[in-house]
């Protein structure tokens, strides 16, 4: 007979991450190290410049730092306990440790997929609705847009982590993925899981495919008005923001319903570890250098704030 893991501040899970590959721990370790510090720079960069120029005191930047700030919680909320895993032997996180991962996780994850619906609606009143685009992206309304996206993933978190630590959890500790996750943990349960799954697919159709077919809907009109224009400028400054945020989108919504909007099998959980950490650490250091590479507005940012230095 399996004992129940106790609730008490003792207990712990083993992450087992990538353990079945040892020769591969030590590489991961080092890239993810890399990727880790390219994200703290590249979104602390963003944070930083759309605060000190006040040219980029616009909804477009607002909402991009709120982003930045997102992607900073995001991966610190996983990664540091990932590289210690990766470091040595011990691969443990307490209960406590992995109530609080899990919150988090979902919180931030959830937040990232409002957020960018938030973002795709800006666009569109940008470019389908510019006379009347100060009135719609007024600077209280973007406020207000950006604490539903905080408040309403926060909520749907706490509800979802503790429908997950409230199933009875038996046997071995041991939790098959690098964080905690709730597919990983709902594997530990001594009962029949199914009402926590469905759950978890209601909320990731909410929370995950109806952003995205926003989303889609948003980029359909700005398709639709793009091809309107006569400007070749206009075009290229269209296809500028908007290529960029739609490249964010596909980087965090393909991986994302890759994990959550497919059956549970033995083979989608060693794949989903693996797509787990592209999004959790290549994609949160990925998003300054799409955001900025080709931004006149974020070039011209910084060489005021070069002059004026």
């Amino acid at each position: 007979m399996m004992d129940t893991i106790n609730t008490t501040s003792g207990s712990y899970f083993i992450l087992l991450g990538f353990s079945k590959w040892p020769h591969l721990e030590a590489v991961l370790f080092v890239v993810i190290l890399i990727f880790y510090l390219v994200t703290l720079i590249g979104n602390l960069f963003i944070i930083i410049l759309s605060y000190l120029d006040s040219h980029l005191h616009t909804p477009m930047y607002f909402f991009l730092s709120n982003l930045s700030f997102l992607d900073l919680c995001y991966t610190t909320s996983t990664i540091p306990q990932l590289l210690v895993n990766l470091w040595g032997p011990e691969k443990t996180i307490s209960y406590a440790g992995c109530m609080v991962q899990l919150y988090f996780v979902l919180a931030l994850g959830t937040t990232e997929c409002v957020l960018l619906v938030v973002m795709s609606y800006d666009r569109y009143a940008a470019v389908c609705r510019p006379l009347h685009y100060t009135v719609l992206m007024h600077p209280r309304f973007c406020q207000l847009l950006a604490m539903v996206s905080w408040v309403s993933s926060f909520t749907n978190s706490a509800l979802h982590s503790l429908l997950t630590f409230w199933v009875p959890l038996c046997g071995h500790h041991q939790v098959d993925h690098f964080f905690c996750e709730v597919p990983a943990l709902l594997q530990l349960s001594c009962v029949g899981t199914r009402a926590n799954e469905l759950t978890l697919l209601v909320t990731s159709t909410i929370f995950v495919v109806i952003p995205l077919l926003l989303i889609l809907t948003s980029y359909g009109a700005i398709a639709r008005a793009v091809l309107r224009m006569q400007s070749t400028a206009g075009l290229q400054k269209v296809f500028g923001t908007c290529g960029a945020h739609l490249t964010v989108v596909s980087l965090f919504f393909i991986p994302a319903m890759c994990i959550y909007l497919q059956p549970p099998t033995e083979n989608s959980q060693v794949r989903g570890k693996f797509i787990a950490l592209f999004y959790t650490v290549v994609t949160p250091s990925l998003n300054p250098l799409i955001y900025t590479l080709r931004n006149k507005d974020v070039r011209g940012a910084v060489r005021r704030l070069m002059g004026r230095e």
